[in-house]
């Protein structure tokens, strides 16, 4: 399987509630499929997204990663009984955070499509699956660190931040103001520091042999 980019959009009438109600409803976005040994995707989703396990098993996921620091999910089984694997990197959506974490959220992440499953006979039931993605409501760590990721990992289909954040913000129909400015400019930073690009190294895949 190749890497695919898919041209999902959420429909309007979505797009034309408040935060608040949005914020009340799942919410899964398809953001990139082929990544990792077992060509896995990655979705964009919300907090009630990551507890909706009807959904999650519709679209193939079992893991999650959590990114927000004042959410906590609980643990959860899918209808057919695979366990979800639960990532929890909490990060405050605006200034406050330190590089280092920001880039462990996109380390977590890269671990997350790389990770073996089950891995031992007396863990938890799991299969592997795509990633969702998560924050409260989608719009600014979570975007973030997809950013990031995408620019780090797949420079073949990202090859800038900005690329990359035109992607997530025409799936997700965000304006400019979001994701905050501060967890933008900490990621170009991270950038900027040209030695975070090599620490991605030694997973190539024939899509991008960057990943």
């Amino acid at each position: 399987m190749s890497l695919s980019v898919p041209d999902a959009r959420l429909p309007a009438d979505f797009l034309s509630l408040g935060e608040k109600a949005q914020d009340a409803r799942p919410m899964l976005l398809p953001v990139i499929h082929g990544l990792g040994p077992q060509k896995l995707g990655l979705w964009l989703g919300n907090a009630p997204a990551a507890l909706d396990g009807g959904a999650l098993l519709e679209h193939g996921i079992t893991s999650t990663l959590n990114l927000a620091i004042n959410i906590d999910i609980a643990p959860m089984s899918l209808p057919d009984g695979t366990a979800v694997r639960r990532t929890h990197i909490g990060l405050i959506d605006g200034p406050g955070n330190h590089p280092a974490h920001l880039m462990a959220a996109v380390l977590a992440l890269h671990g997350i499509l790389h990770q073996a499953s089950p891995g031992k006979p007396h863990y938890p039931p799991h299969r592997a699956g795509h990633v969702l993605v998560h924050c409260r409501g989608g719009r600014s760590r979570s975007v973030t660190v997809l950013a990031l990721y995408l620019t780090l990992a797949v420079p073949c289909r990202f090859p800038t931040f900005g690329t990359a954040l035109d992607h997530l913000r025409a799936l997700r129909g965000l304006g400019e103001d979001q994701p905050l400015a501060s967890m933008l400019a900490m990621a170009e930073g991270l950038l900027a520091d040209g030695s975070v690009r090599g620490l991605l190294a030694g997973s190539p895949t024939p899509q991008c042999e960057a990943l």
